[in-house]
């Protein structure tokens, strides 16, 4: 998934004859914490609710104003994970996109987050295991043919890993909710389980997690 494919319209940019106080009304109406700002489609700078709060006269056009801006930004063609990361990094509200240096629209954390959970498969059913592995050790498709070999199908997957330590834990997410015949099979090939979640209910409630954190976003 792109970032071009993440852009939303509903949050409008700033323009430079635009003043402090709208762009402070804006960012509580859409529950972020910067807005871009653009002249004539040109990406300006993104400003923050600290630099409006910071500003002598906050009615007079911003362009009025001797502003400091930073530029974070991704182009349309980046990738959600490159999007993820400079939000992450920059605890970002929101993230301008690109198209060399023509701002074409931007993606929100609450929808960024949407998104990643839906390519990701955590809104589907199904199982969870988590095995701890070494490093060398790991082995994808070795671990998605014991999966397979049970009639089952990896979603998704992701590693975890520490810096201090020669150990990794892989969480895989599967596409049944009976997974005990798939854990008796890691079992058999000397994989370490560090949990599993099977019960029908698990789905419930990590929906219900999802759509509280979302909203929480929002707020």
């Amino acid at each position: 998934m792109l970032a071009n494919d993440l852009i939303i319209d509903t949050i409008p940019p700033l323009k430079i004859s635009d003043s402090g106080s709208k762009a402070l009304v804006w960012m509580d109406e859409f529950k972020v914490r910067q807005l871009p700002i653009v002249k004539n489609l040109e990406y300006v700078g993104l400003i923050s609710e600290a630099d409006i709060l910071d500003l002598n006269q906050p009615d007079a056009p911003l362009e009025q104003h001797q502003l400091s801006l930073t530029r974070p930004f991704v182009t349309k063609y980046q990738h959600i994970f490159d999007v993820i990361k400079m939000v992450s990094s920059l605890d970002l509200s929101l993230l301008p996109v690109l198209n060399e240096e023509r701002y074409i629209g931007m993606i929100p954390l609450h929808h960024l987050f949407r998104c990643f959970s839906k390519m990701s498969a955590i809104e589907e059913g199904g199982g969870l295991i988590v095995l701890e592995l070494n490093i060398n050790d790991y082995s994808l498709s070795e671990i998605g043919q014991i999966v397979e070999s049970n009639d089952a199908k990896i979603l998704s997957s992701y590693v975890t890993s520490h810096t201090d330590s020669t150990k990794l834990e892989l969480t895989v997410k599967i596409n049944k909710t009976n997974i005990g015949d798939i854990i008796q099979t890691f079992n058999r090939y000397g994989y370490l389980i560090k949990a599993s979640y099977q019960d029908s209910d698990y789905s419930e409630d990590l929906q219900d997690r999802m759509d509280y954190l979302i909203n929480y976003l929002k707020i």
